[in-house]
């Protein structure tokens, strides 16, 4: 009965079906990706590859049993790749007050700095975790390329509680979070 529940599952794959709807539009994806709200993060890494750090907004949870996190990086950048020779990662969610280093770890600074860490609050716990921030420390699990970007799955291994208001991003700003009120 197995061999045929996978014979089944292969014949529903998007890929084999007649009936594959075309890829949206590019553009139109982008604009609508643009109205959505997202946490601001940094993703920090160091090991054999060396310790680096990015901006990212593609994090979220998988699974809470055991704990599991992801992260989107494109496959072409730096992080990605030492992200990937190291074999863990960090996530940093950034508090509300954080803009500036959100911009200095999205490159901002790079021709002011050598190093994107130098003057910010940090501990090796023995990944970069930022002063402020709720840290997920992650051993890599999985590794899924999609598209331009790579998919790191990690189950998190440490955890480091931050300020409970993160910075977000939303339609290319950073925006406060309000609490409702009523």
């Amino acid at each position: 009965m197995n061999g045929k529940l996978a014979e089944q599952d292969q014949e529903r794959t998007p890929e084999m079906s007649d009936h594959t709807p075309p890829t949206a539009d590019r553009g139109e994806f982008i604009q609508a990706m643009r109205s959505v709200a997202s946490s601001v993060s940094v993703v920090t890494t160091d090991g054999l590859a060396g310790r680096h750090g990015a901006t990212v907004s593609a994090f979220c949870s998988v699974s809470a049993d055991p704990p599991t996190v992801l992260v989107c990086l494109k496959t072409d950048s730096r992080i990605a790749e030492a992200v990937g020779k190291n074999g863990s990662y960090c996530v940093n969610v950034l508090p509300q007050s954080a803009q500036d280093i959100a911009n200095r770890f999205a490159g901002m600074d790079d021709a002011k700095v050598s190093d994107r860490f130098d003057g910010i609050d940090h501990a090796n716990n023995p990944l970069p975790t930022i002063g402020g921030a709720t840290g997920f420390q992650t051993r890599i699990t999985q590794a899924v390329n999609s598209g331009s970007h790579t998919v790191f799955i990690g189950e998190v291994t440490a955890i480091a509680t931050g300020e409970s208001v993160p910075l977000t991003y939303l339609d290319g700003a950073y925006t406060r979070v309000v609490r409702d009120q009523s």
